[in-house]
């Protein structure tokens, strides 16, 4: 039951409609800063003129676990407790939950995902560019399941379209704006006997010469010719056939650096296979440098007709399988320096921005934690004095200290397969040196060779035309409908 007083305040607000300013907390900072979001709410308008430009940055991996991890580890960079730092795309006006299931898996994959969000439908994990009619695997289902991707409608548009990423230029999400396939493994070839499609790395030459694809930056050479760590069995040299398209052609920093901005097609393949983690990124672009060089060739070339560009940090979702989280938040870091670049190049006015994730990982967080405990390392007490965390680490029934973030499984596992087979574990007595390294795996418990996605919900946030329409909790193929619509709404 209410107290008297506490009813008699209650009355006299209501009856009164006593202002924010005159309550007695009006003077606390964080409720003034309360006051401030709230008018920044109600100055929000939208935004529904087209398009002219739609810019899909999809962080793989990077869910809201993920994200908040790398909000508070780019926080602490710059001297803060990292919980009140705000990332760039965590400012954009617009904000939806997202669900991402593929149709056939709880937990989805990222061709399930890339496909749903390129082409608006769900579909089947493992293949790419076709509808769940089809059975992973089998080539003899693919005609008459194929979908139209988002690059494919916005180049009929008269668009100029790229894609961009640091994991493979032929791996689940950048091969959803161009391919069609049964599976998602078939990147430099396909099974004998398989007539009905041609090899992912194929088809985006393909596309580039069809005028689909006028910008390709990523990782994976090995894909695109038959010499020396070449994986091509049919012996051809698609980076020859690009050159002879009229594409320039980029292997690493120096001739990225000298690409032509000028609407000339661009074929960047950095290292063999995935470019490098960022924390260990050498002689290559990173994400924000190749993500201001492919707007800049596409606005060179579209002129008045726009462009679209999917832009992925696939990395986060490699070390995120590692249970590298050291690695995790620093390519995050580095996804959120190319949102900015995006966001800094483009006008809000005409230009879309989806900043969004396929799926999240099988990562935890532990508690309860003081403020200010590195989220790489161990868990410290909060104190009830002040505000910055005790310094001494907590300790769990077992007397041992524990990390903020731990995964549910992976390669970290507590548990080691002993002689016979069977699985035991004592967890080590950390300290916060080991806990902080750079190739630290997090703690894990369920014992695997490569930690899991997961199958909640992750965030997208949006901000130009349209961008309100991204609200509530949706189907993850909805962010097609709605970057589709924007850029073709009378």
């Amino acid at each position: 039951m209410k107290s008297a007083i506490a009813t008699s305040v209650i009355a006299l607000i209501a009856a009164t409609g006593v202002n924010a300013q005159d309550l007695p907390q009006a003077e606390n900072d964080w409720f003034a800063a309360g006051q401030a979001r709230l008018q920044e709410e109600l100055a929000k308008s939208v935004n529904t003129d087209r398009a002219l430009n739609v810019i899909l940055m999809i962080s793989d991996g990077n869910g809201v676990g993920t994200n908040y991890a790398s909000r508070v580890f780019a926080g602490q960079e710059e001297g803060g407790f990292g919980d009140e730092y705000v990332q760039p795309h965590e400012a954009f006006p617009n904000l939806a939950l997202v669900k991402t299931y593929n149709v056939n898996a709880q937990t989805p994959d990222s061709a399930g995902t890339g496909t749903a969000m390129m082409a608006g439908i769900k579909t089947k994990a493992g293949i790419i560019g076709v509808n769940e009619n089809v059975v992973r695997g089998d080539c003899s289902t693919l005609p008459g399941n194929t979908v139209t991707s988002i690059n494919e409608i916005m180049t009929e548009m008269g668009k100029e379209t790229g894609i961009v990423s640091t994991a493979r230029i032929t791996h689940a999400t950048p091969a959803s704006a161009y391919a069609k396939t049964v599976d998602r493994n078939f990147e430099a070839s396909v099974p004998e006997g398989c007539d009905t499609q041609k090899d992912i790395a194929t088809q985006l030459i393909d596309a580039m010469e069809a005028g689909v694809i006028d910008v390709a930056m990523g990782g994976c050479m090995r894909n695109f010719h038959a010499d020396d760590g070449g994986r091509r069995e049919d012996g051809v040299n698609l980076i020859e056939r690009a050159e002879g398209l009229g594409a320039h052609f980029a292997m690493d920093q120096a001739s990225f650096e000298a690409a032509p901005l000028d609407g000339t097609p661009i074929l960047g393949l950095f290292e063999n296979s995935h470019m490098m983690y960022e924390a260990d990124r050498a002689d290559e672009p990173s994400l924000a440098e190749m993500t201001g060089a492919a707007i800049a060739a596409l606005q060179a070339k579209a002129g008045d007709n726009g462009f679209f560009l999917q832009v992925e940090a696939g990395r986060v979702d490699h070390a995120n399988h590692a249970g590298n989280l050291a690695r995790v938040v620093r390519d995050q870091k580095a996804f959120a320096d190319a949102v900015a670049m995006a966001d800094e190049m483009t006008d809000d006015a005409d230009t879309l921005i989806v900043v969004t994730a396929d799926h999240e990982h099988a990562l935890a967080f532990n508690g309860y934690c003081g403020r200010g405990s590195n989220i790489l390392g161990l868990c410290m007490g909060i104190d009830g004095a002040g505000v910055a965390h005790t310094g001494e680490a907590e300790l769990a029934s077992d007397g041992k200290p524990f990390t903020v973030a731990g995964y549910l499984n992976g390669a970290g596992s507590v548990l080691i397969e002993q002689p016979d087979g069977s699985y035991f574990g004592t967890r080590p007595n950390l300290t916060e040196e080991e806990a902080t390294d750079i190739d630290y795996p997090q703690q894990a418990l369920v014992p695997k060779s490569s930690e899991t996605h997961s199958g909640e919900d992750v965030a997208v946030y949006a901000k130009g035309p349209w961008a309100h329409l991204l609200d509530g909790t949706i189907e993850q193929n909805v962010i097609f409908h709605v970057m589709h619509h924007a850029a073709t709404v009378e």
